[in-house]
């Protein structure tokens, strides 16, 4: 039976436990996929995504953002943005490309999460430490680092989430 997007959406949760199994090439490819297929500014599509599954680029993933966690991912997508091709609001040059970014990165999660596997988005890592490590052109920007395995021991999460009501986030005008 196919989950409804509003069940997908319910069950995602940021994952921190990982088994060593190995993940499909067919599933990192769909993952791929839904990330293609997100929406751009003026369909400019700025990314960039790095699949690191060999050891060194772990390596280099893992020193940029040194947590015990982080460390038992099997794999690592990094997508990265870039400034040269992103849209600029003419009106203030305002820079579209983070947006872009977190657009694919959320289709992705929640592809992720759809498949039965686990993420967590990572930001806070030393973006030097990947750019120097893999080599990237200067114009590619890591933006965000998404582990992905499968879950290892995660309870079901009786709690609903914690989040602000409809009424002290909305509205009307």
């Amino acid at each position: 039976m196919t989950k409804s997007l509003d069940e997908i959406i319910l069950q995602r949760k940021s994952i921190r436990k990982y088994s060593c199994q190995l993940i499909d090439k067919q599933y990192i490819e769909k993952i791929i996929e839904s990330a293609r297929l997100a929406p751009s500014a003026v369909n400019f599509q700025p990314w960039k995504f790095f699949v690191c599954q060999s050891e060194e680029a772990k390596r280099v993933v893992r020193e940029s953002y040194p947590r015990e966690w982080f460390n038992a991912a099997p794999l690592y997508i990094l997508v990265c943005g870039n400034c040269e091709q992103s849209w600029k609001r003419p009106c203030d040059g305002k820079d579209h490309l983070d947006i872009d970014i977190a657009i694919a990165v959320e289709h992705m999660v929640l592809k992720i999460t759809d498949m039965g596997l686990g993420t967590c988005w990572v930001c806070n890592f030393n973006p030097q430490i990947i750019k120097d490590g893999l080599k990237l052109d200067e114009n590619m920007a890591p933006i965000v680092l998404l582990p992905i395995g499968y879950p290892e021991n995660v309870e079901p999460d009786s709690r609903s989430k914690k989040r602000k009501s409809p009424e002290e986030i909305t509205e009307w005008i």
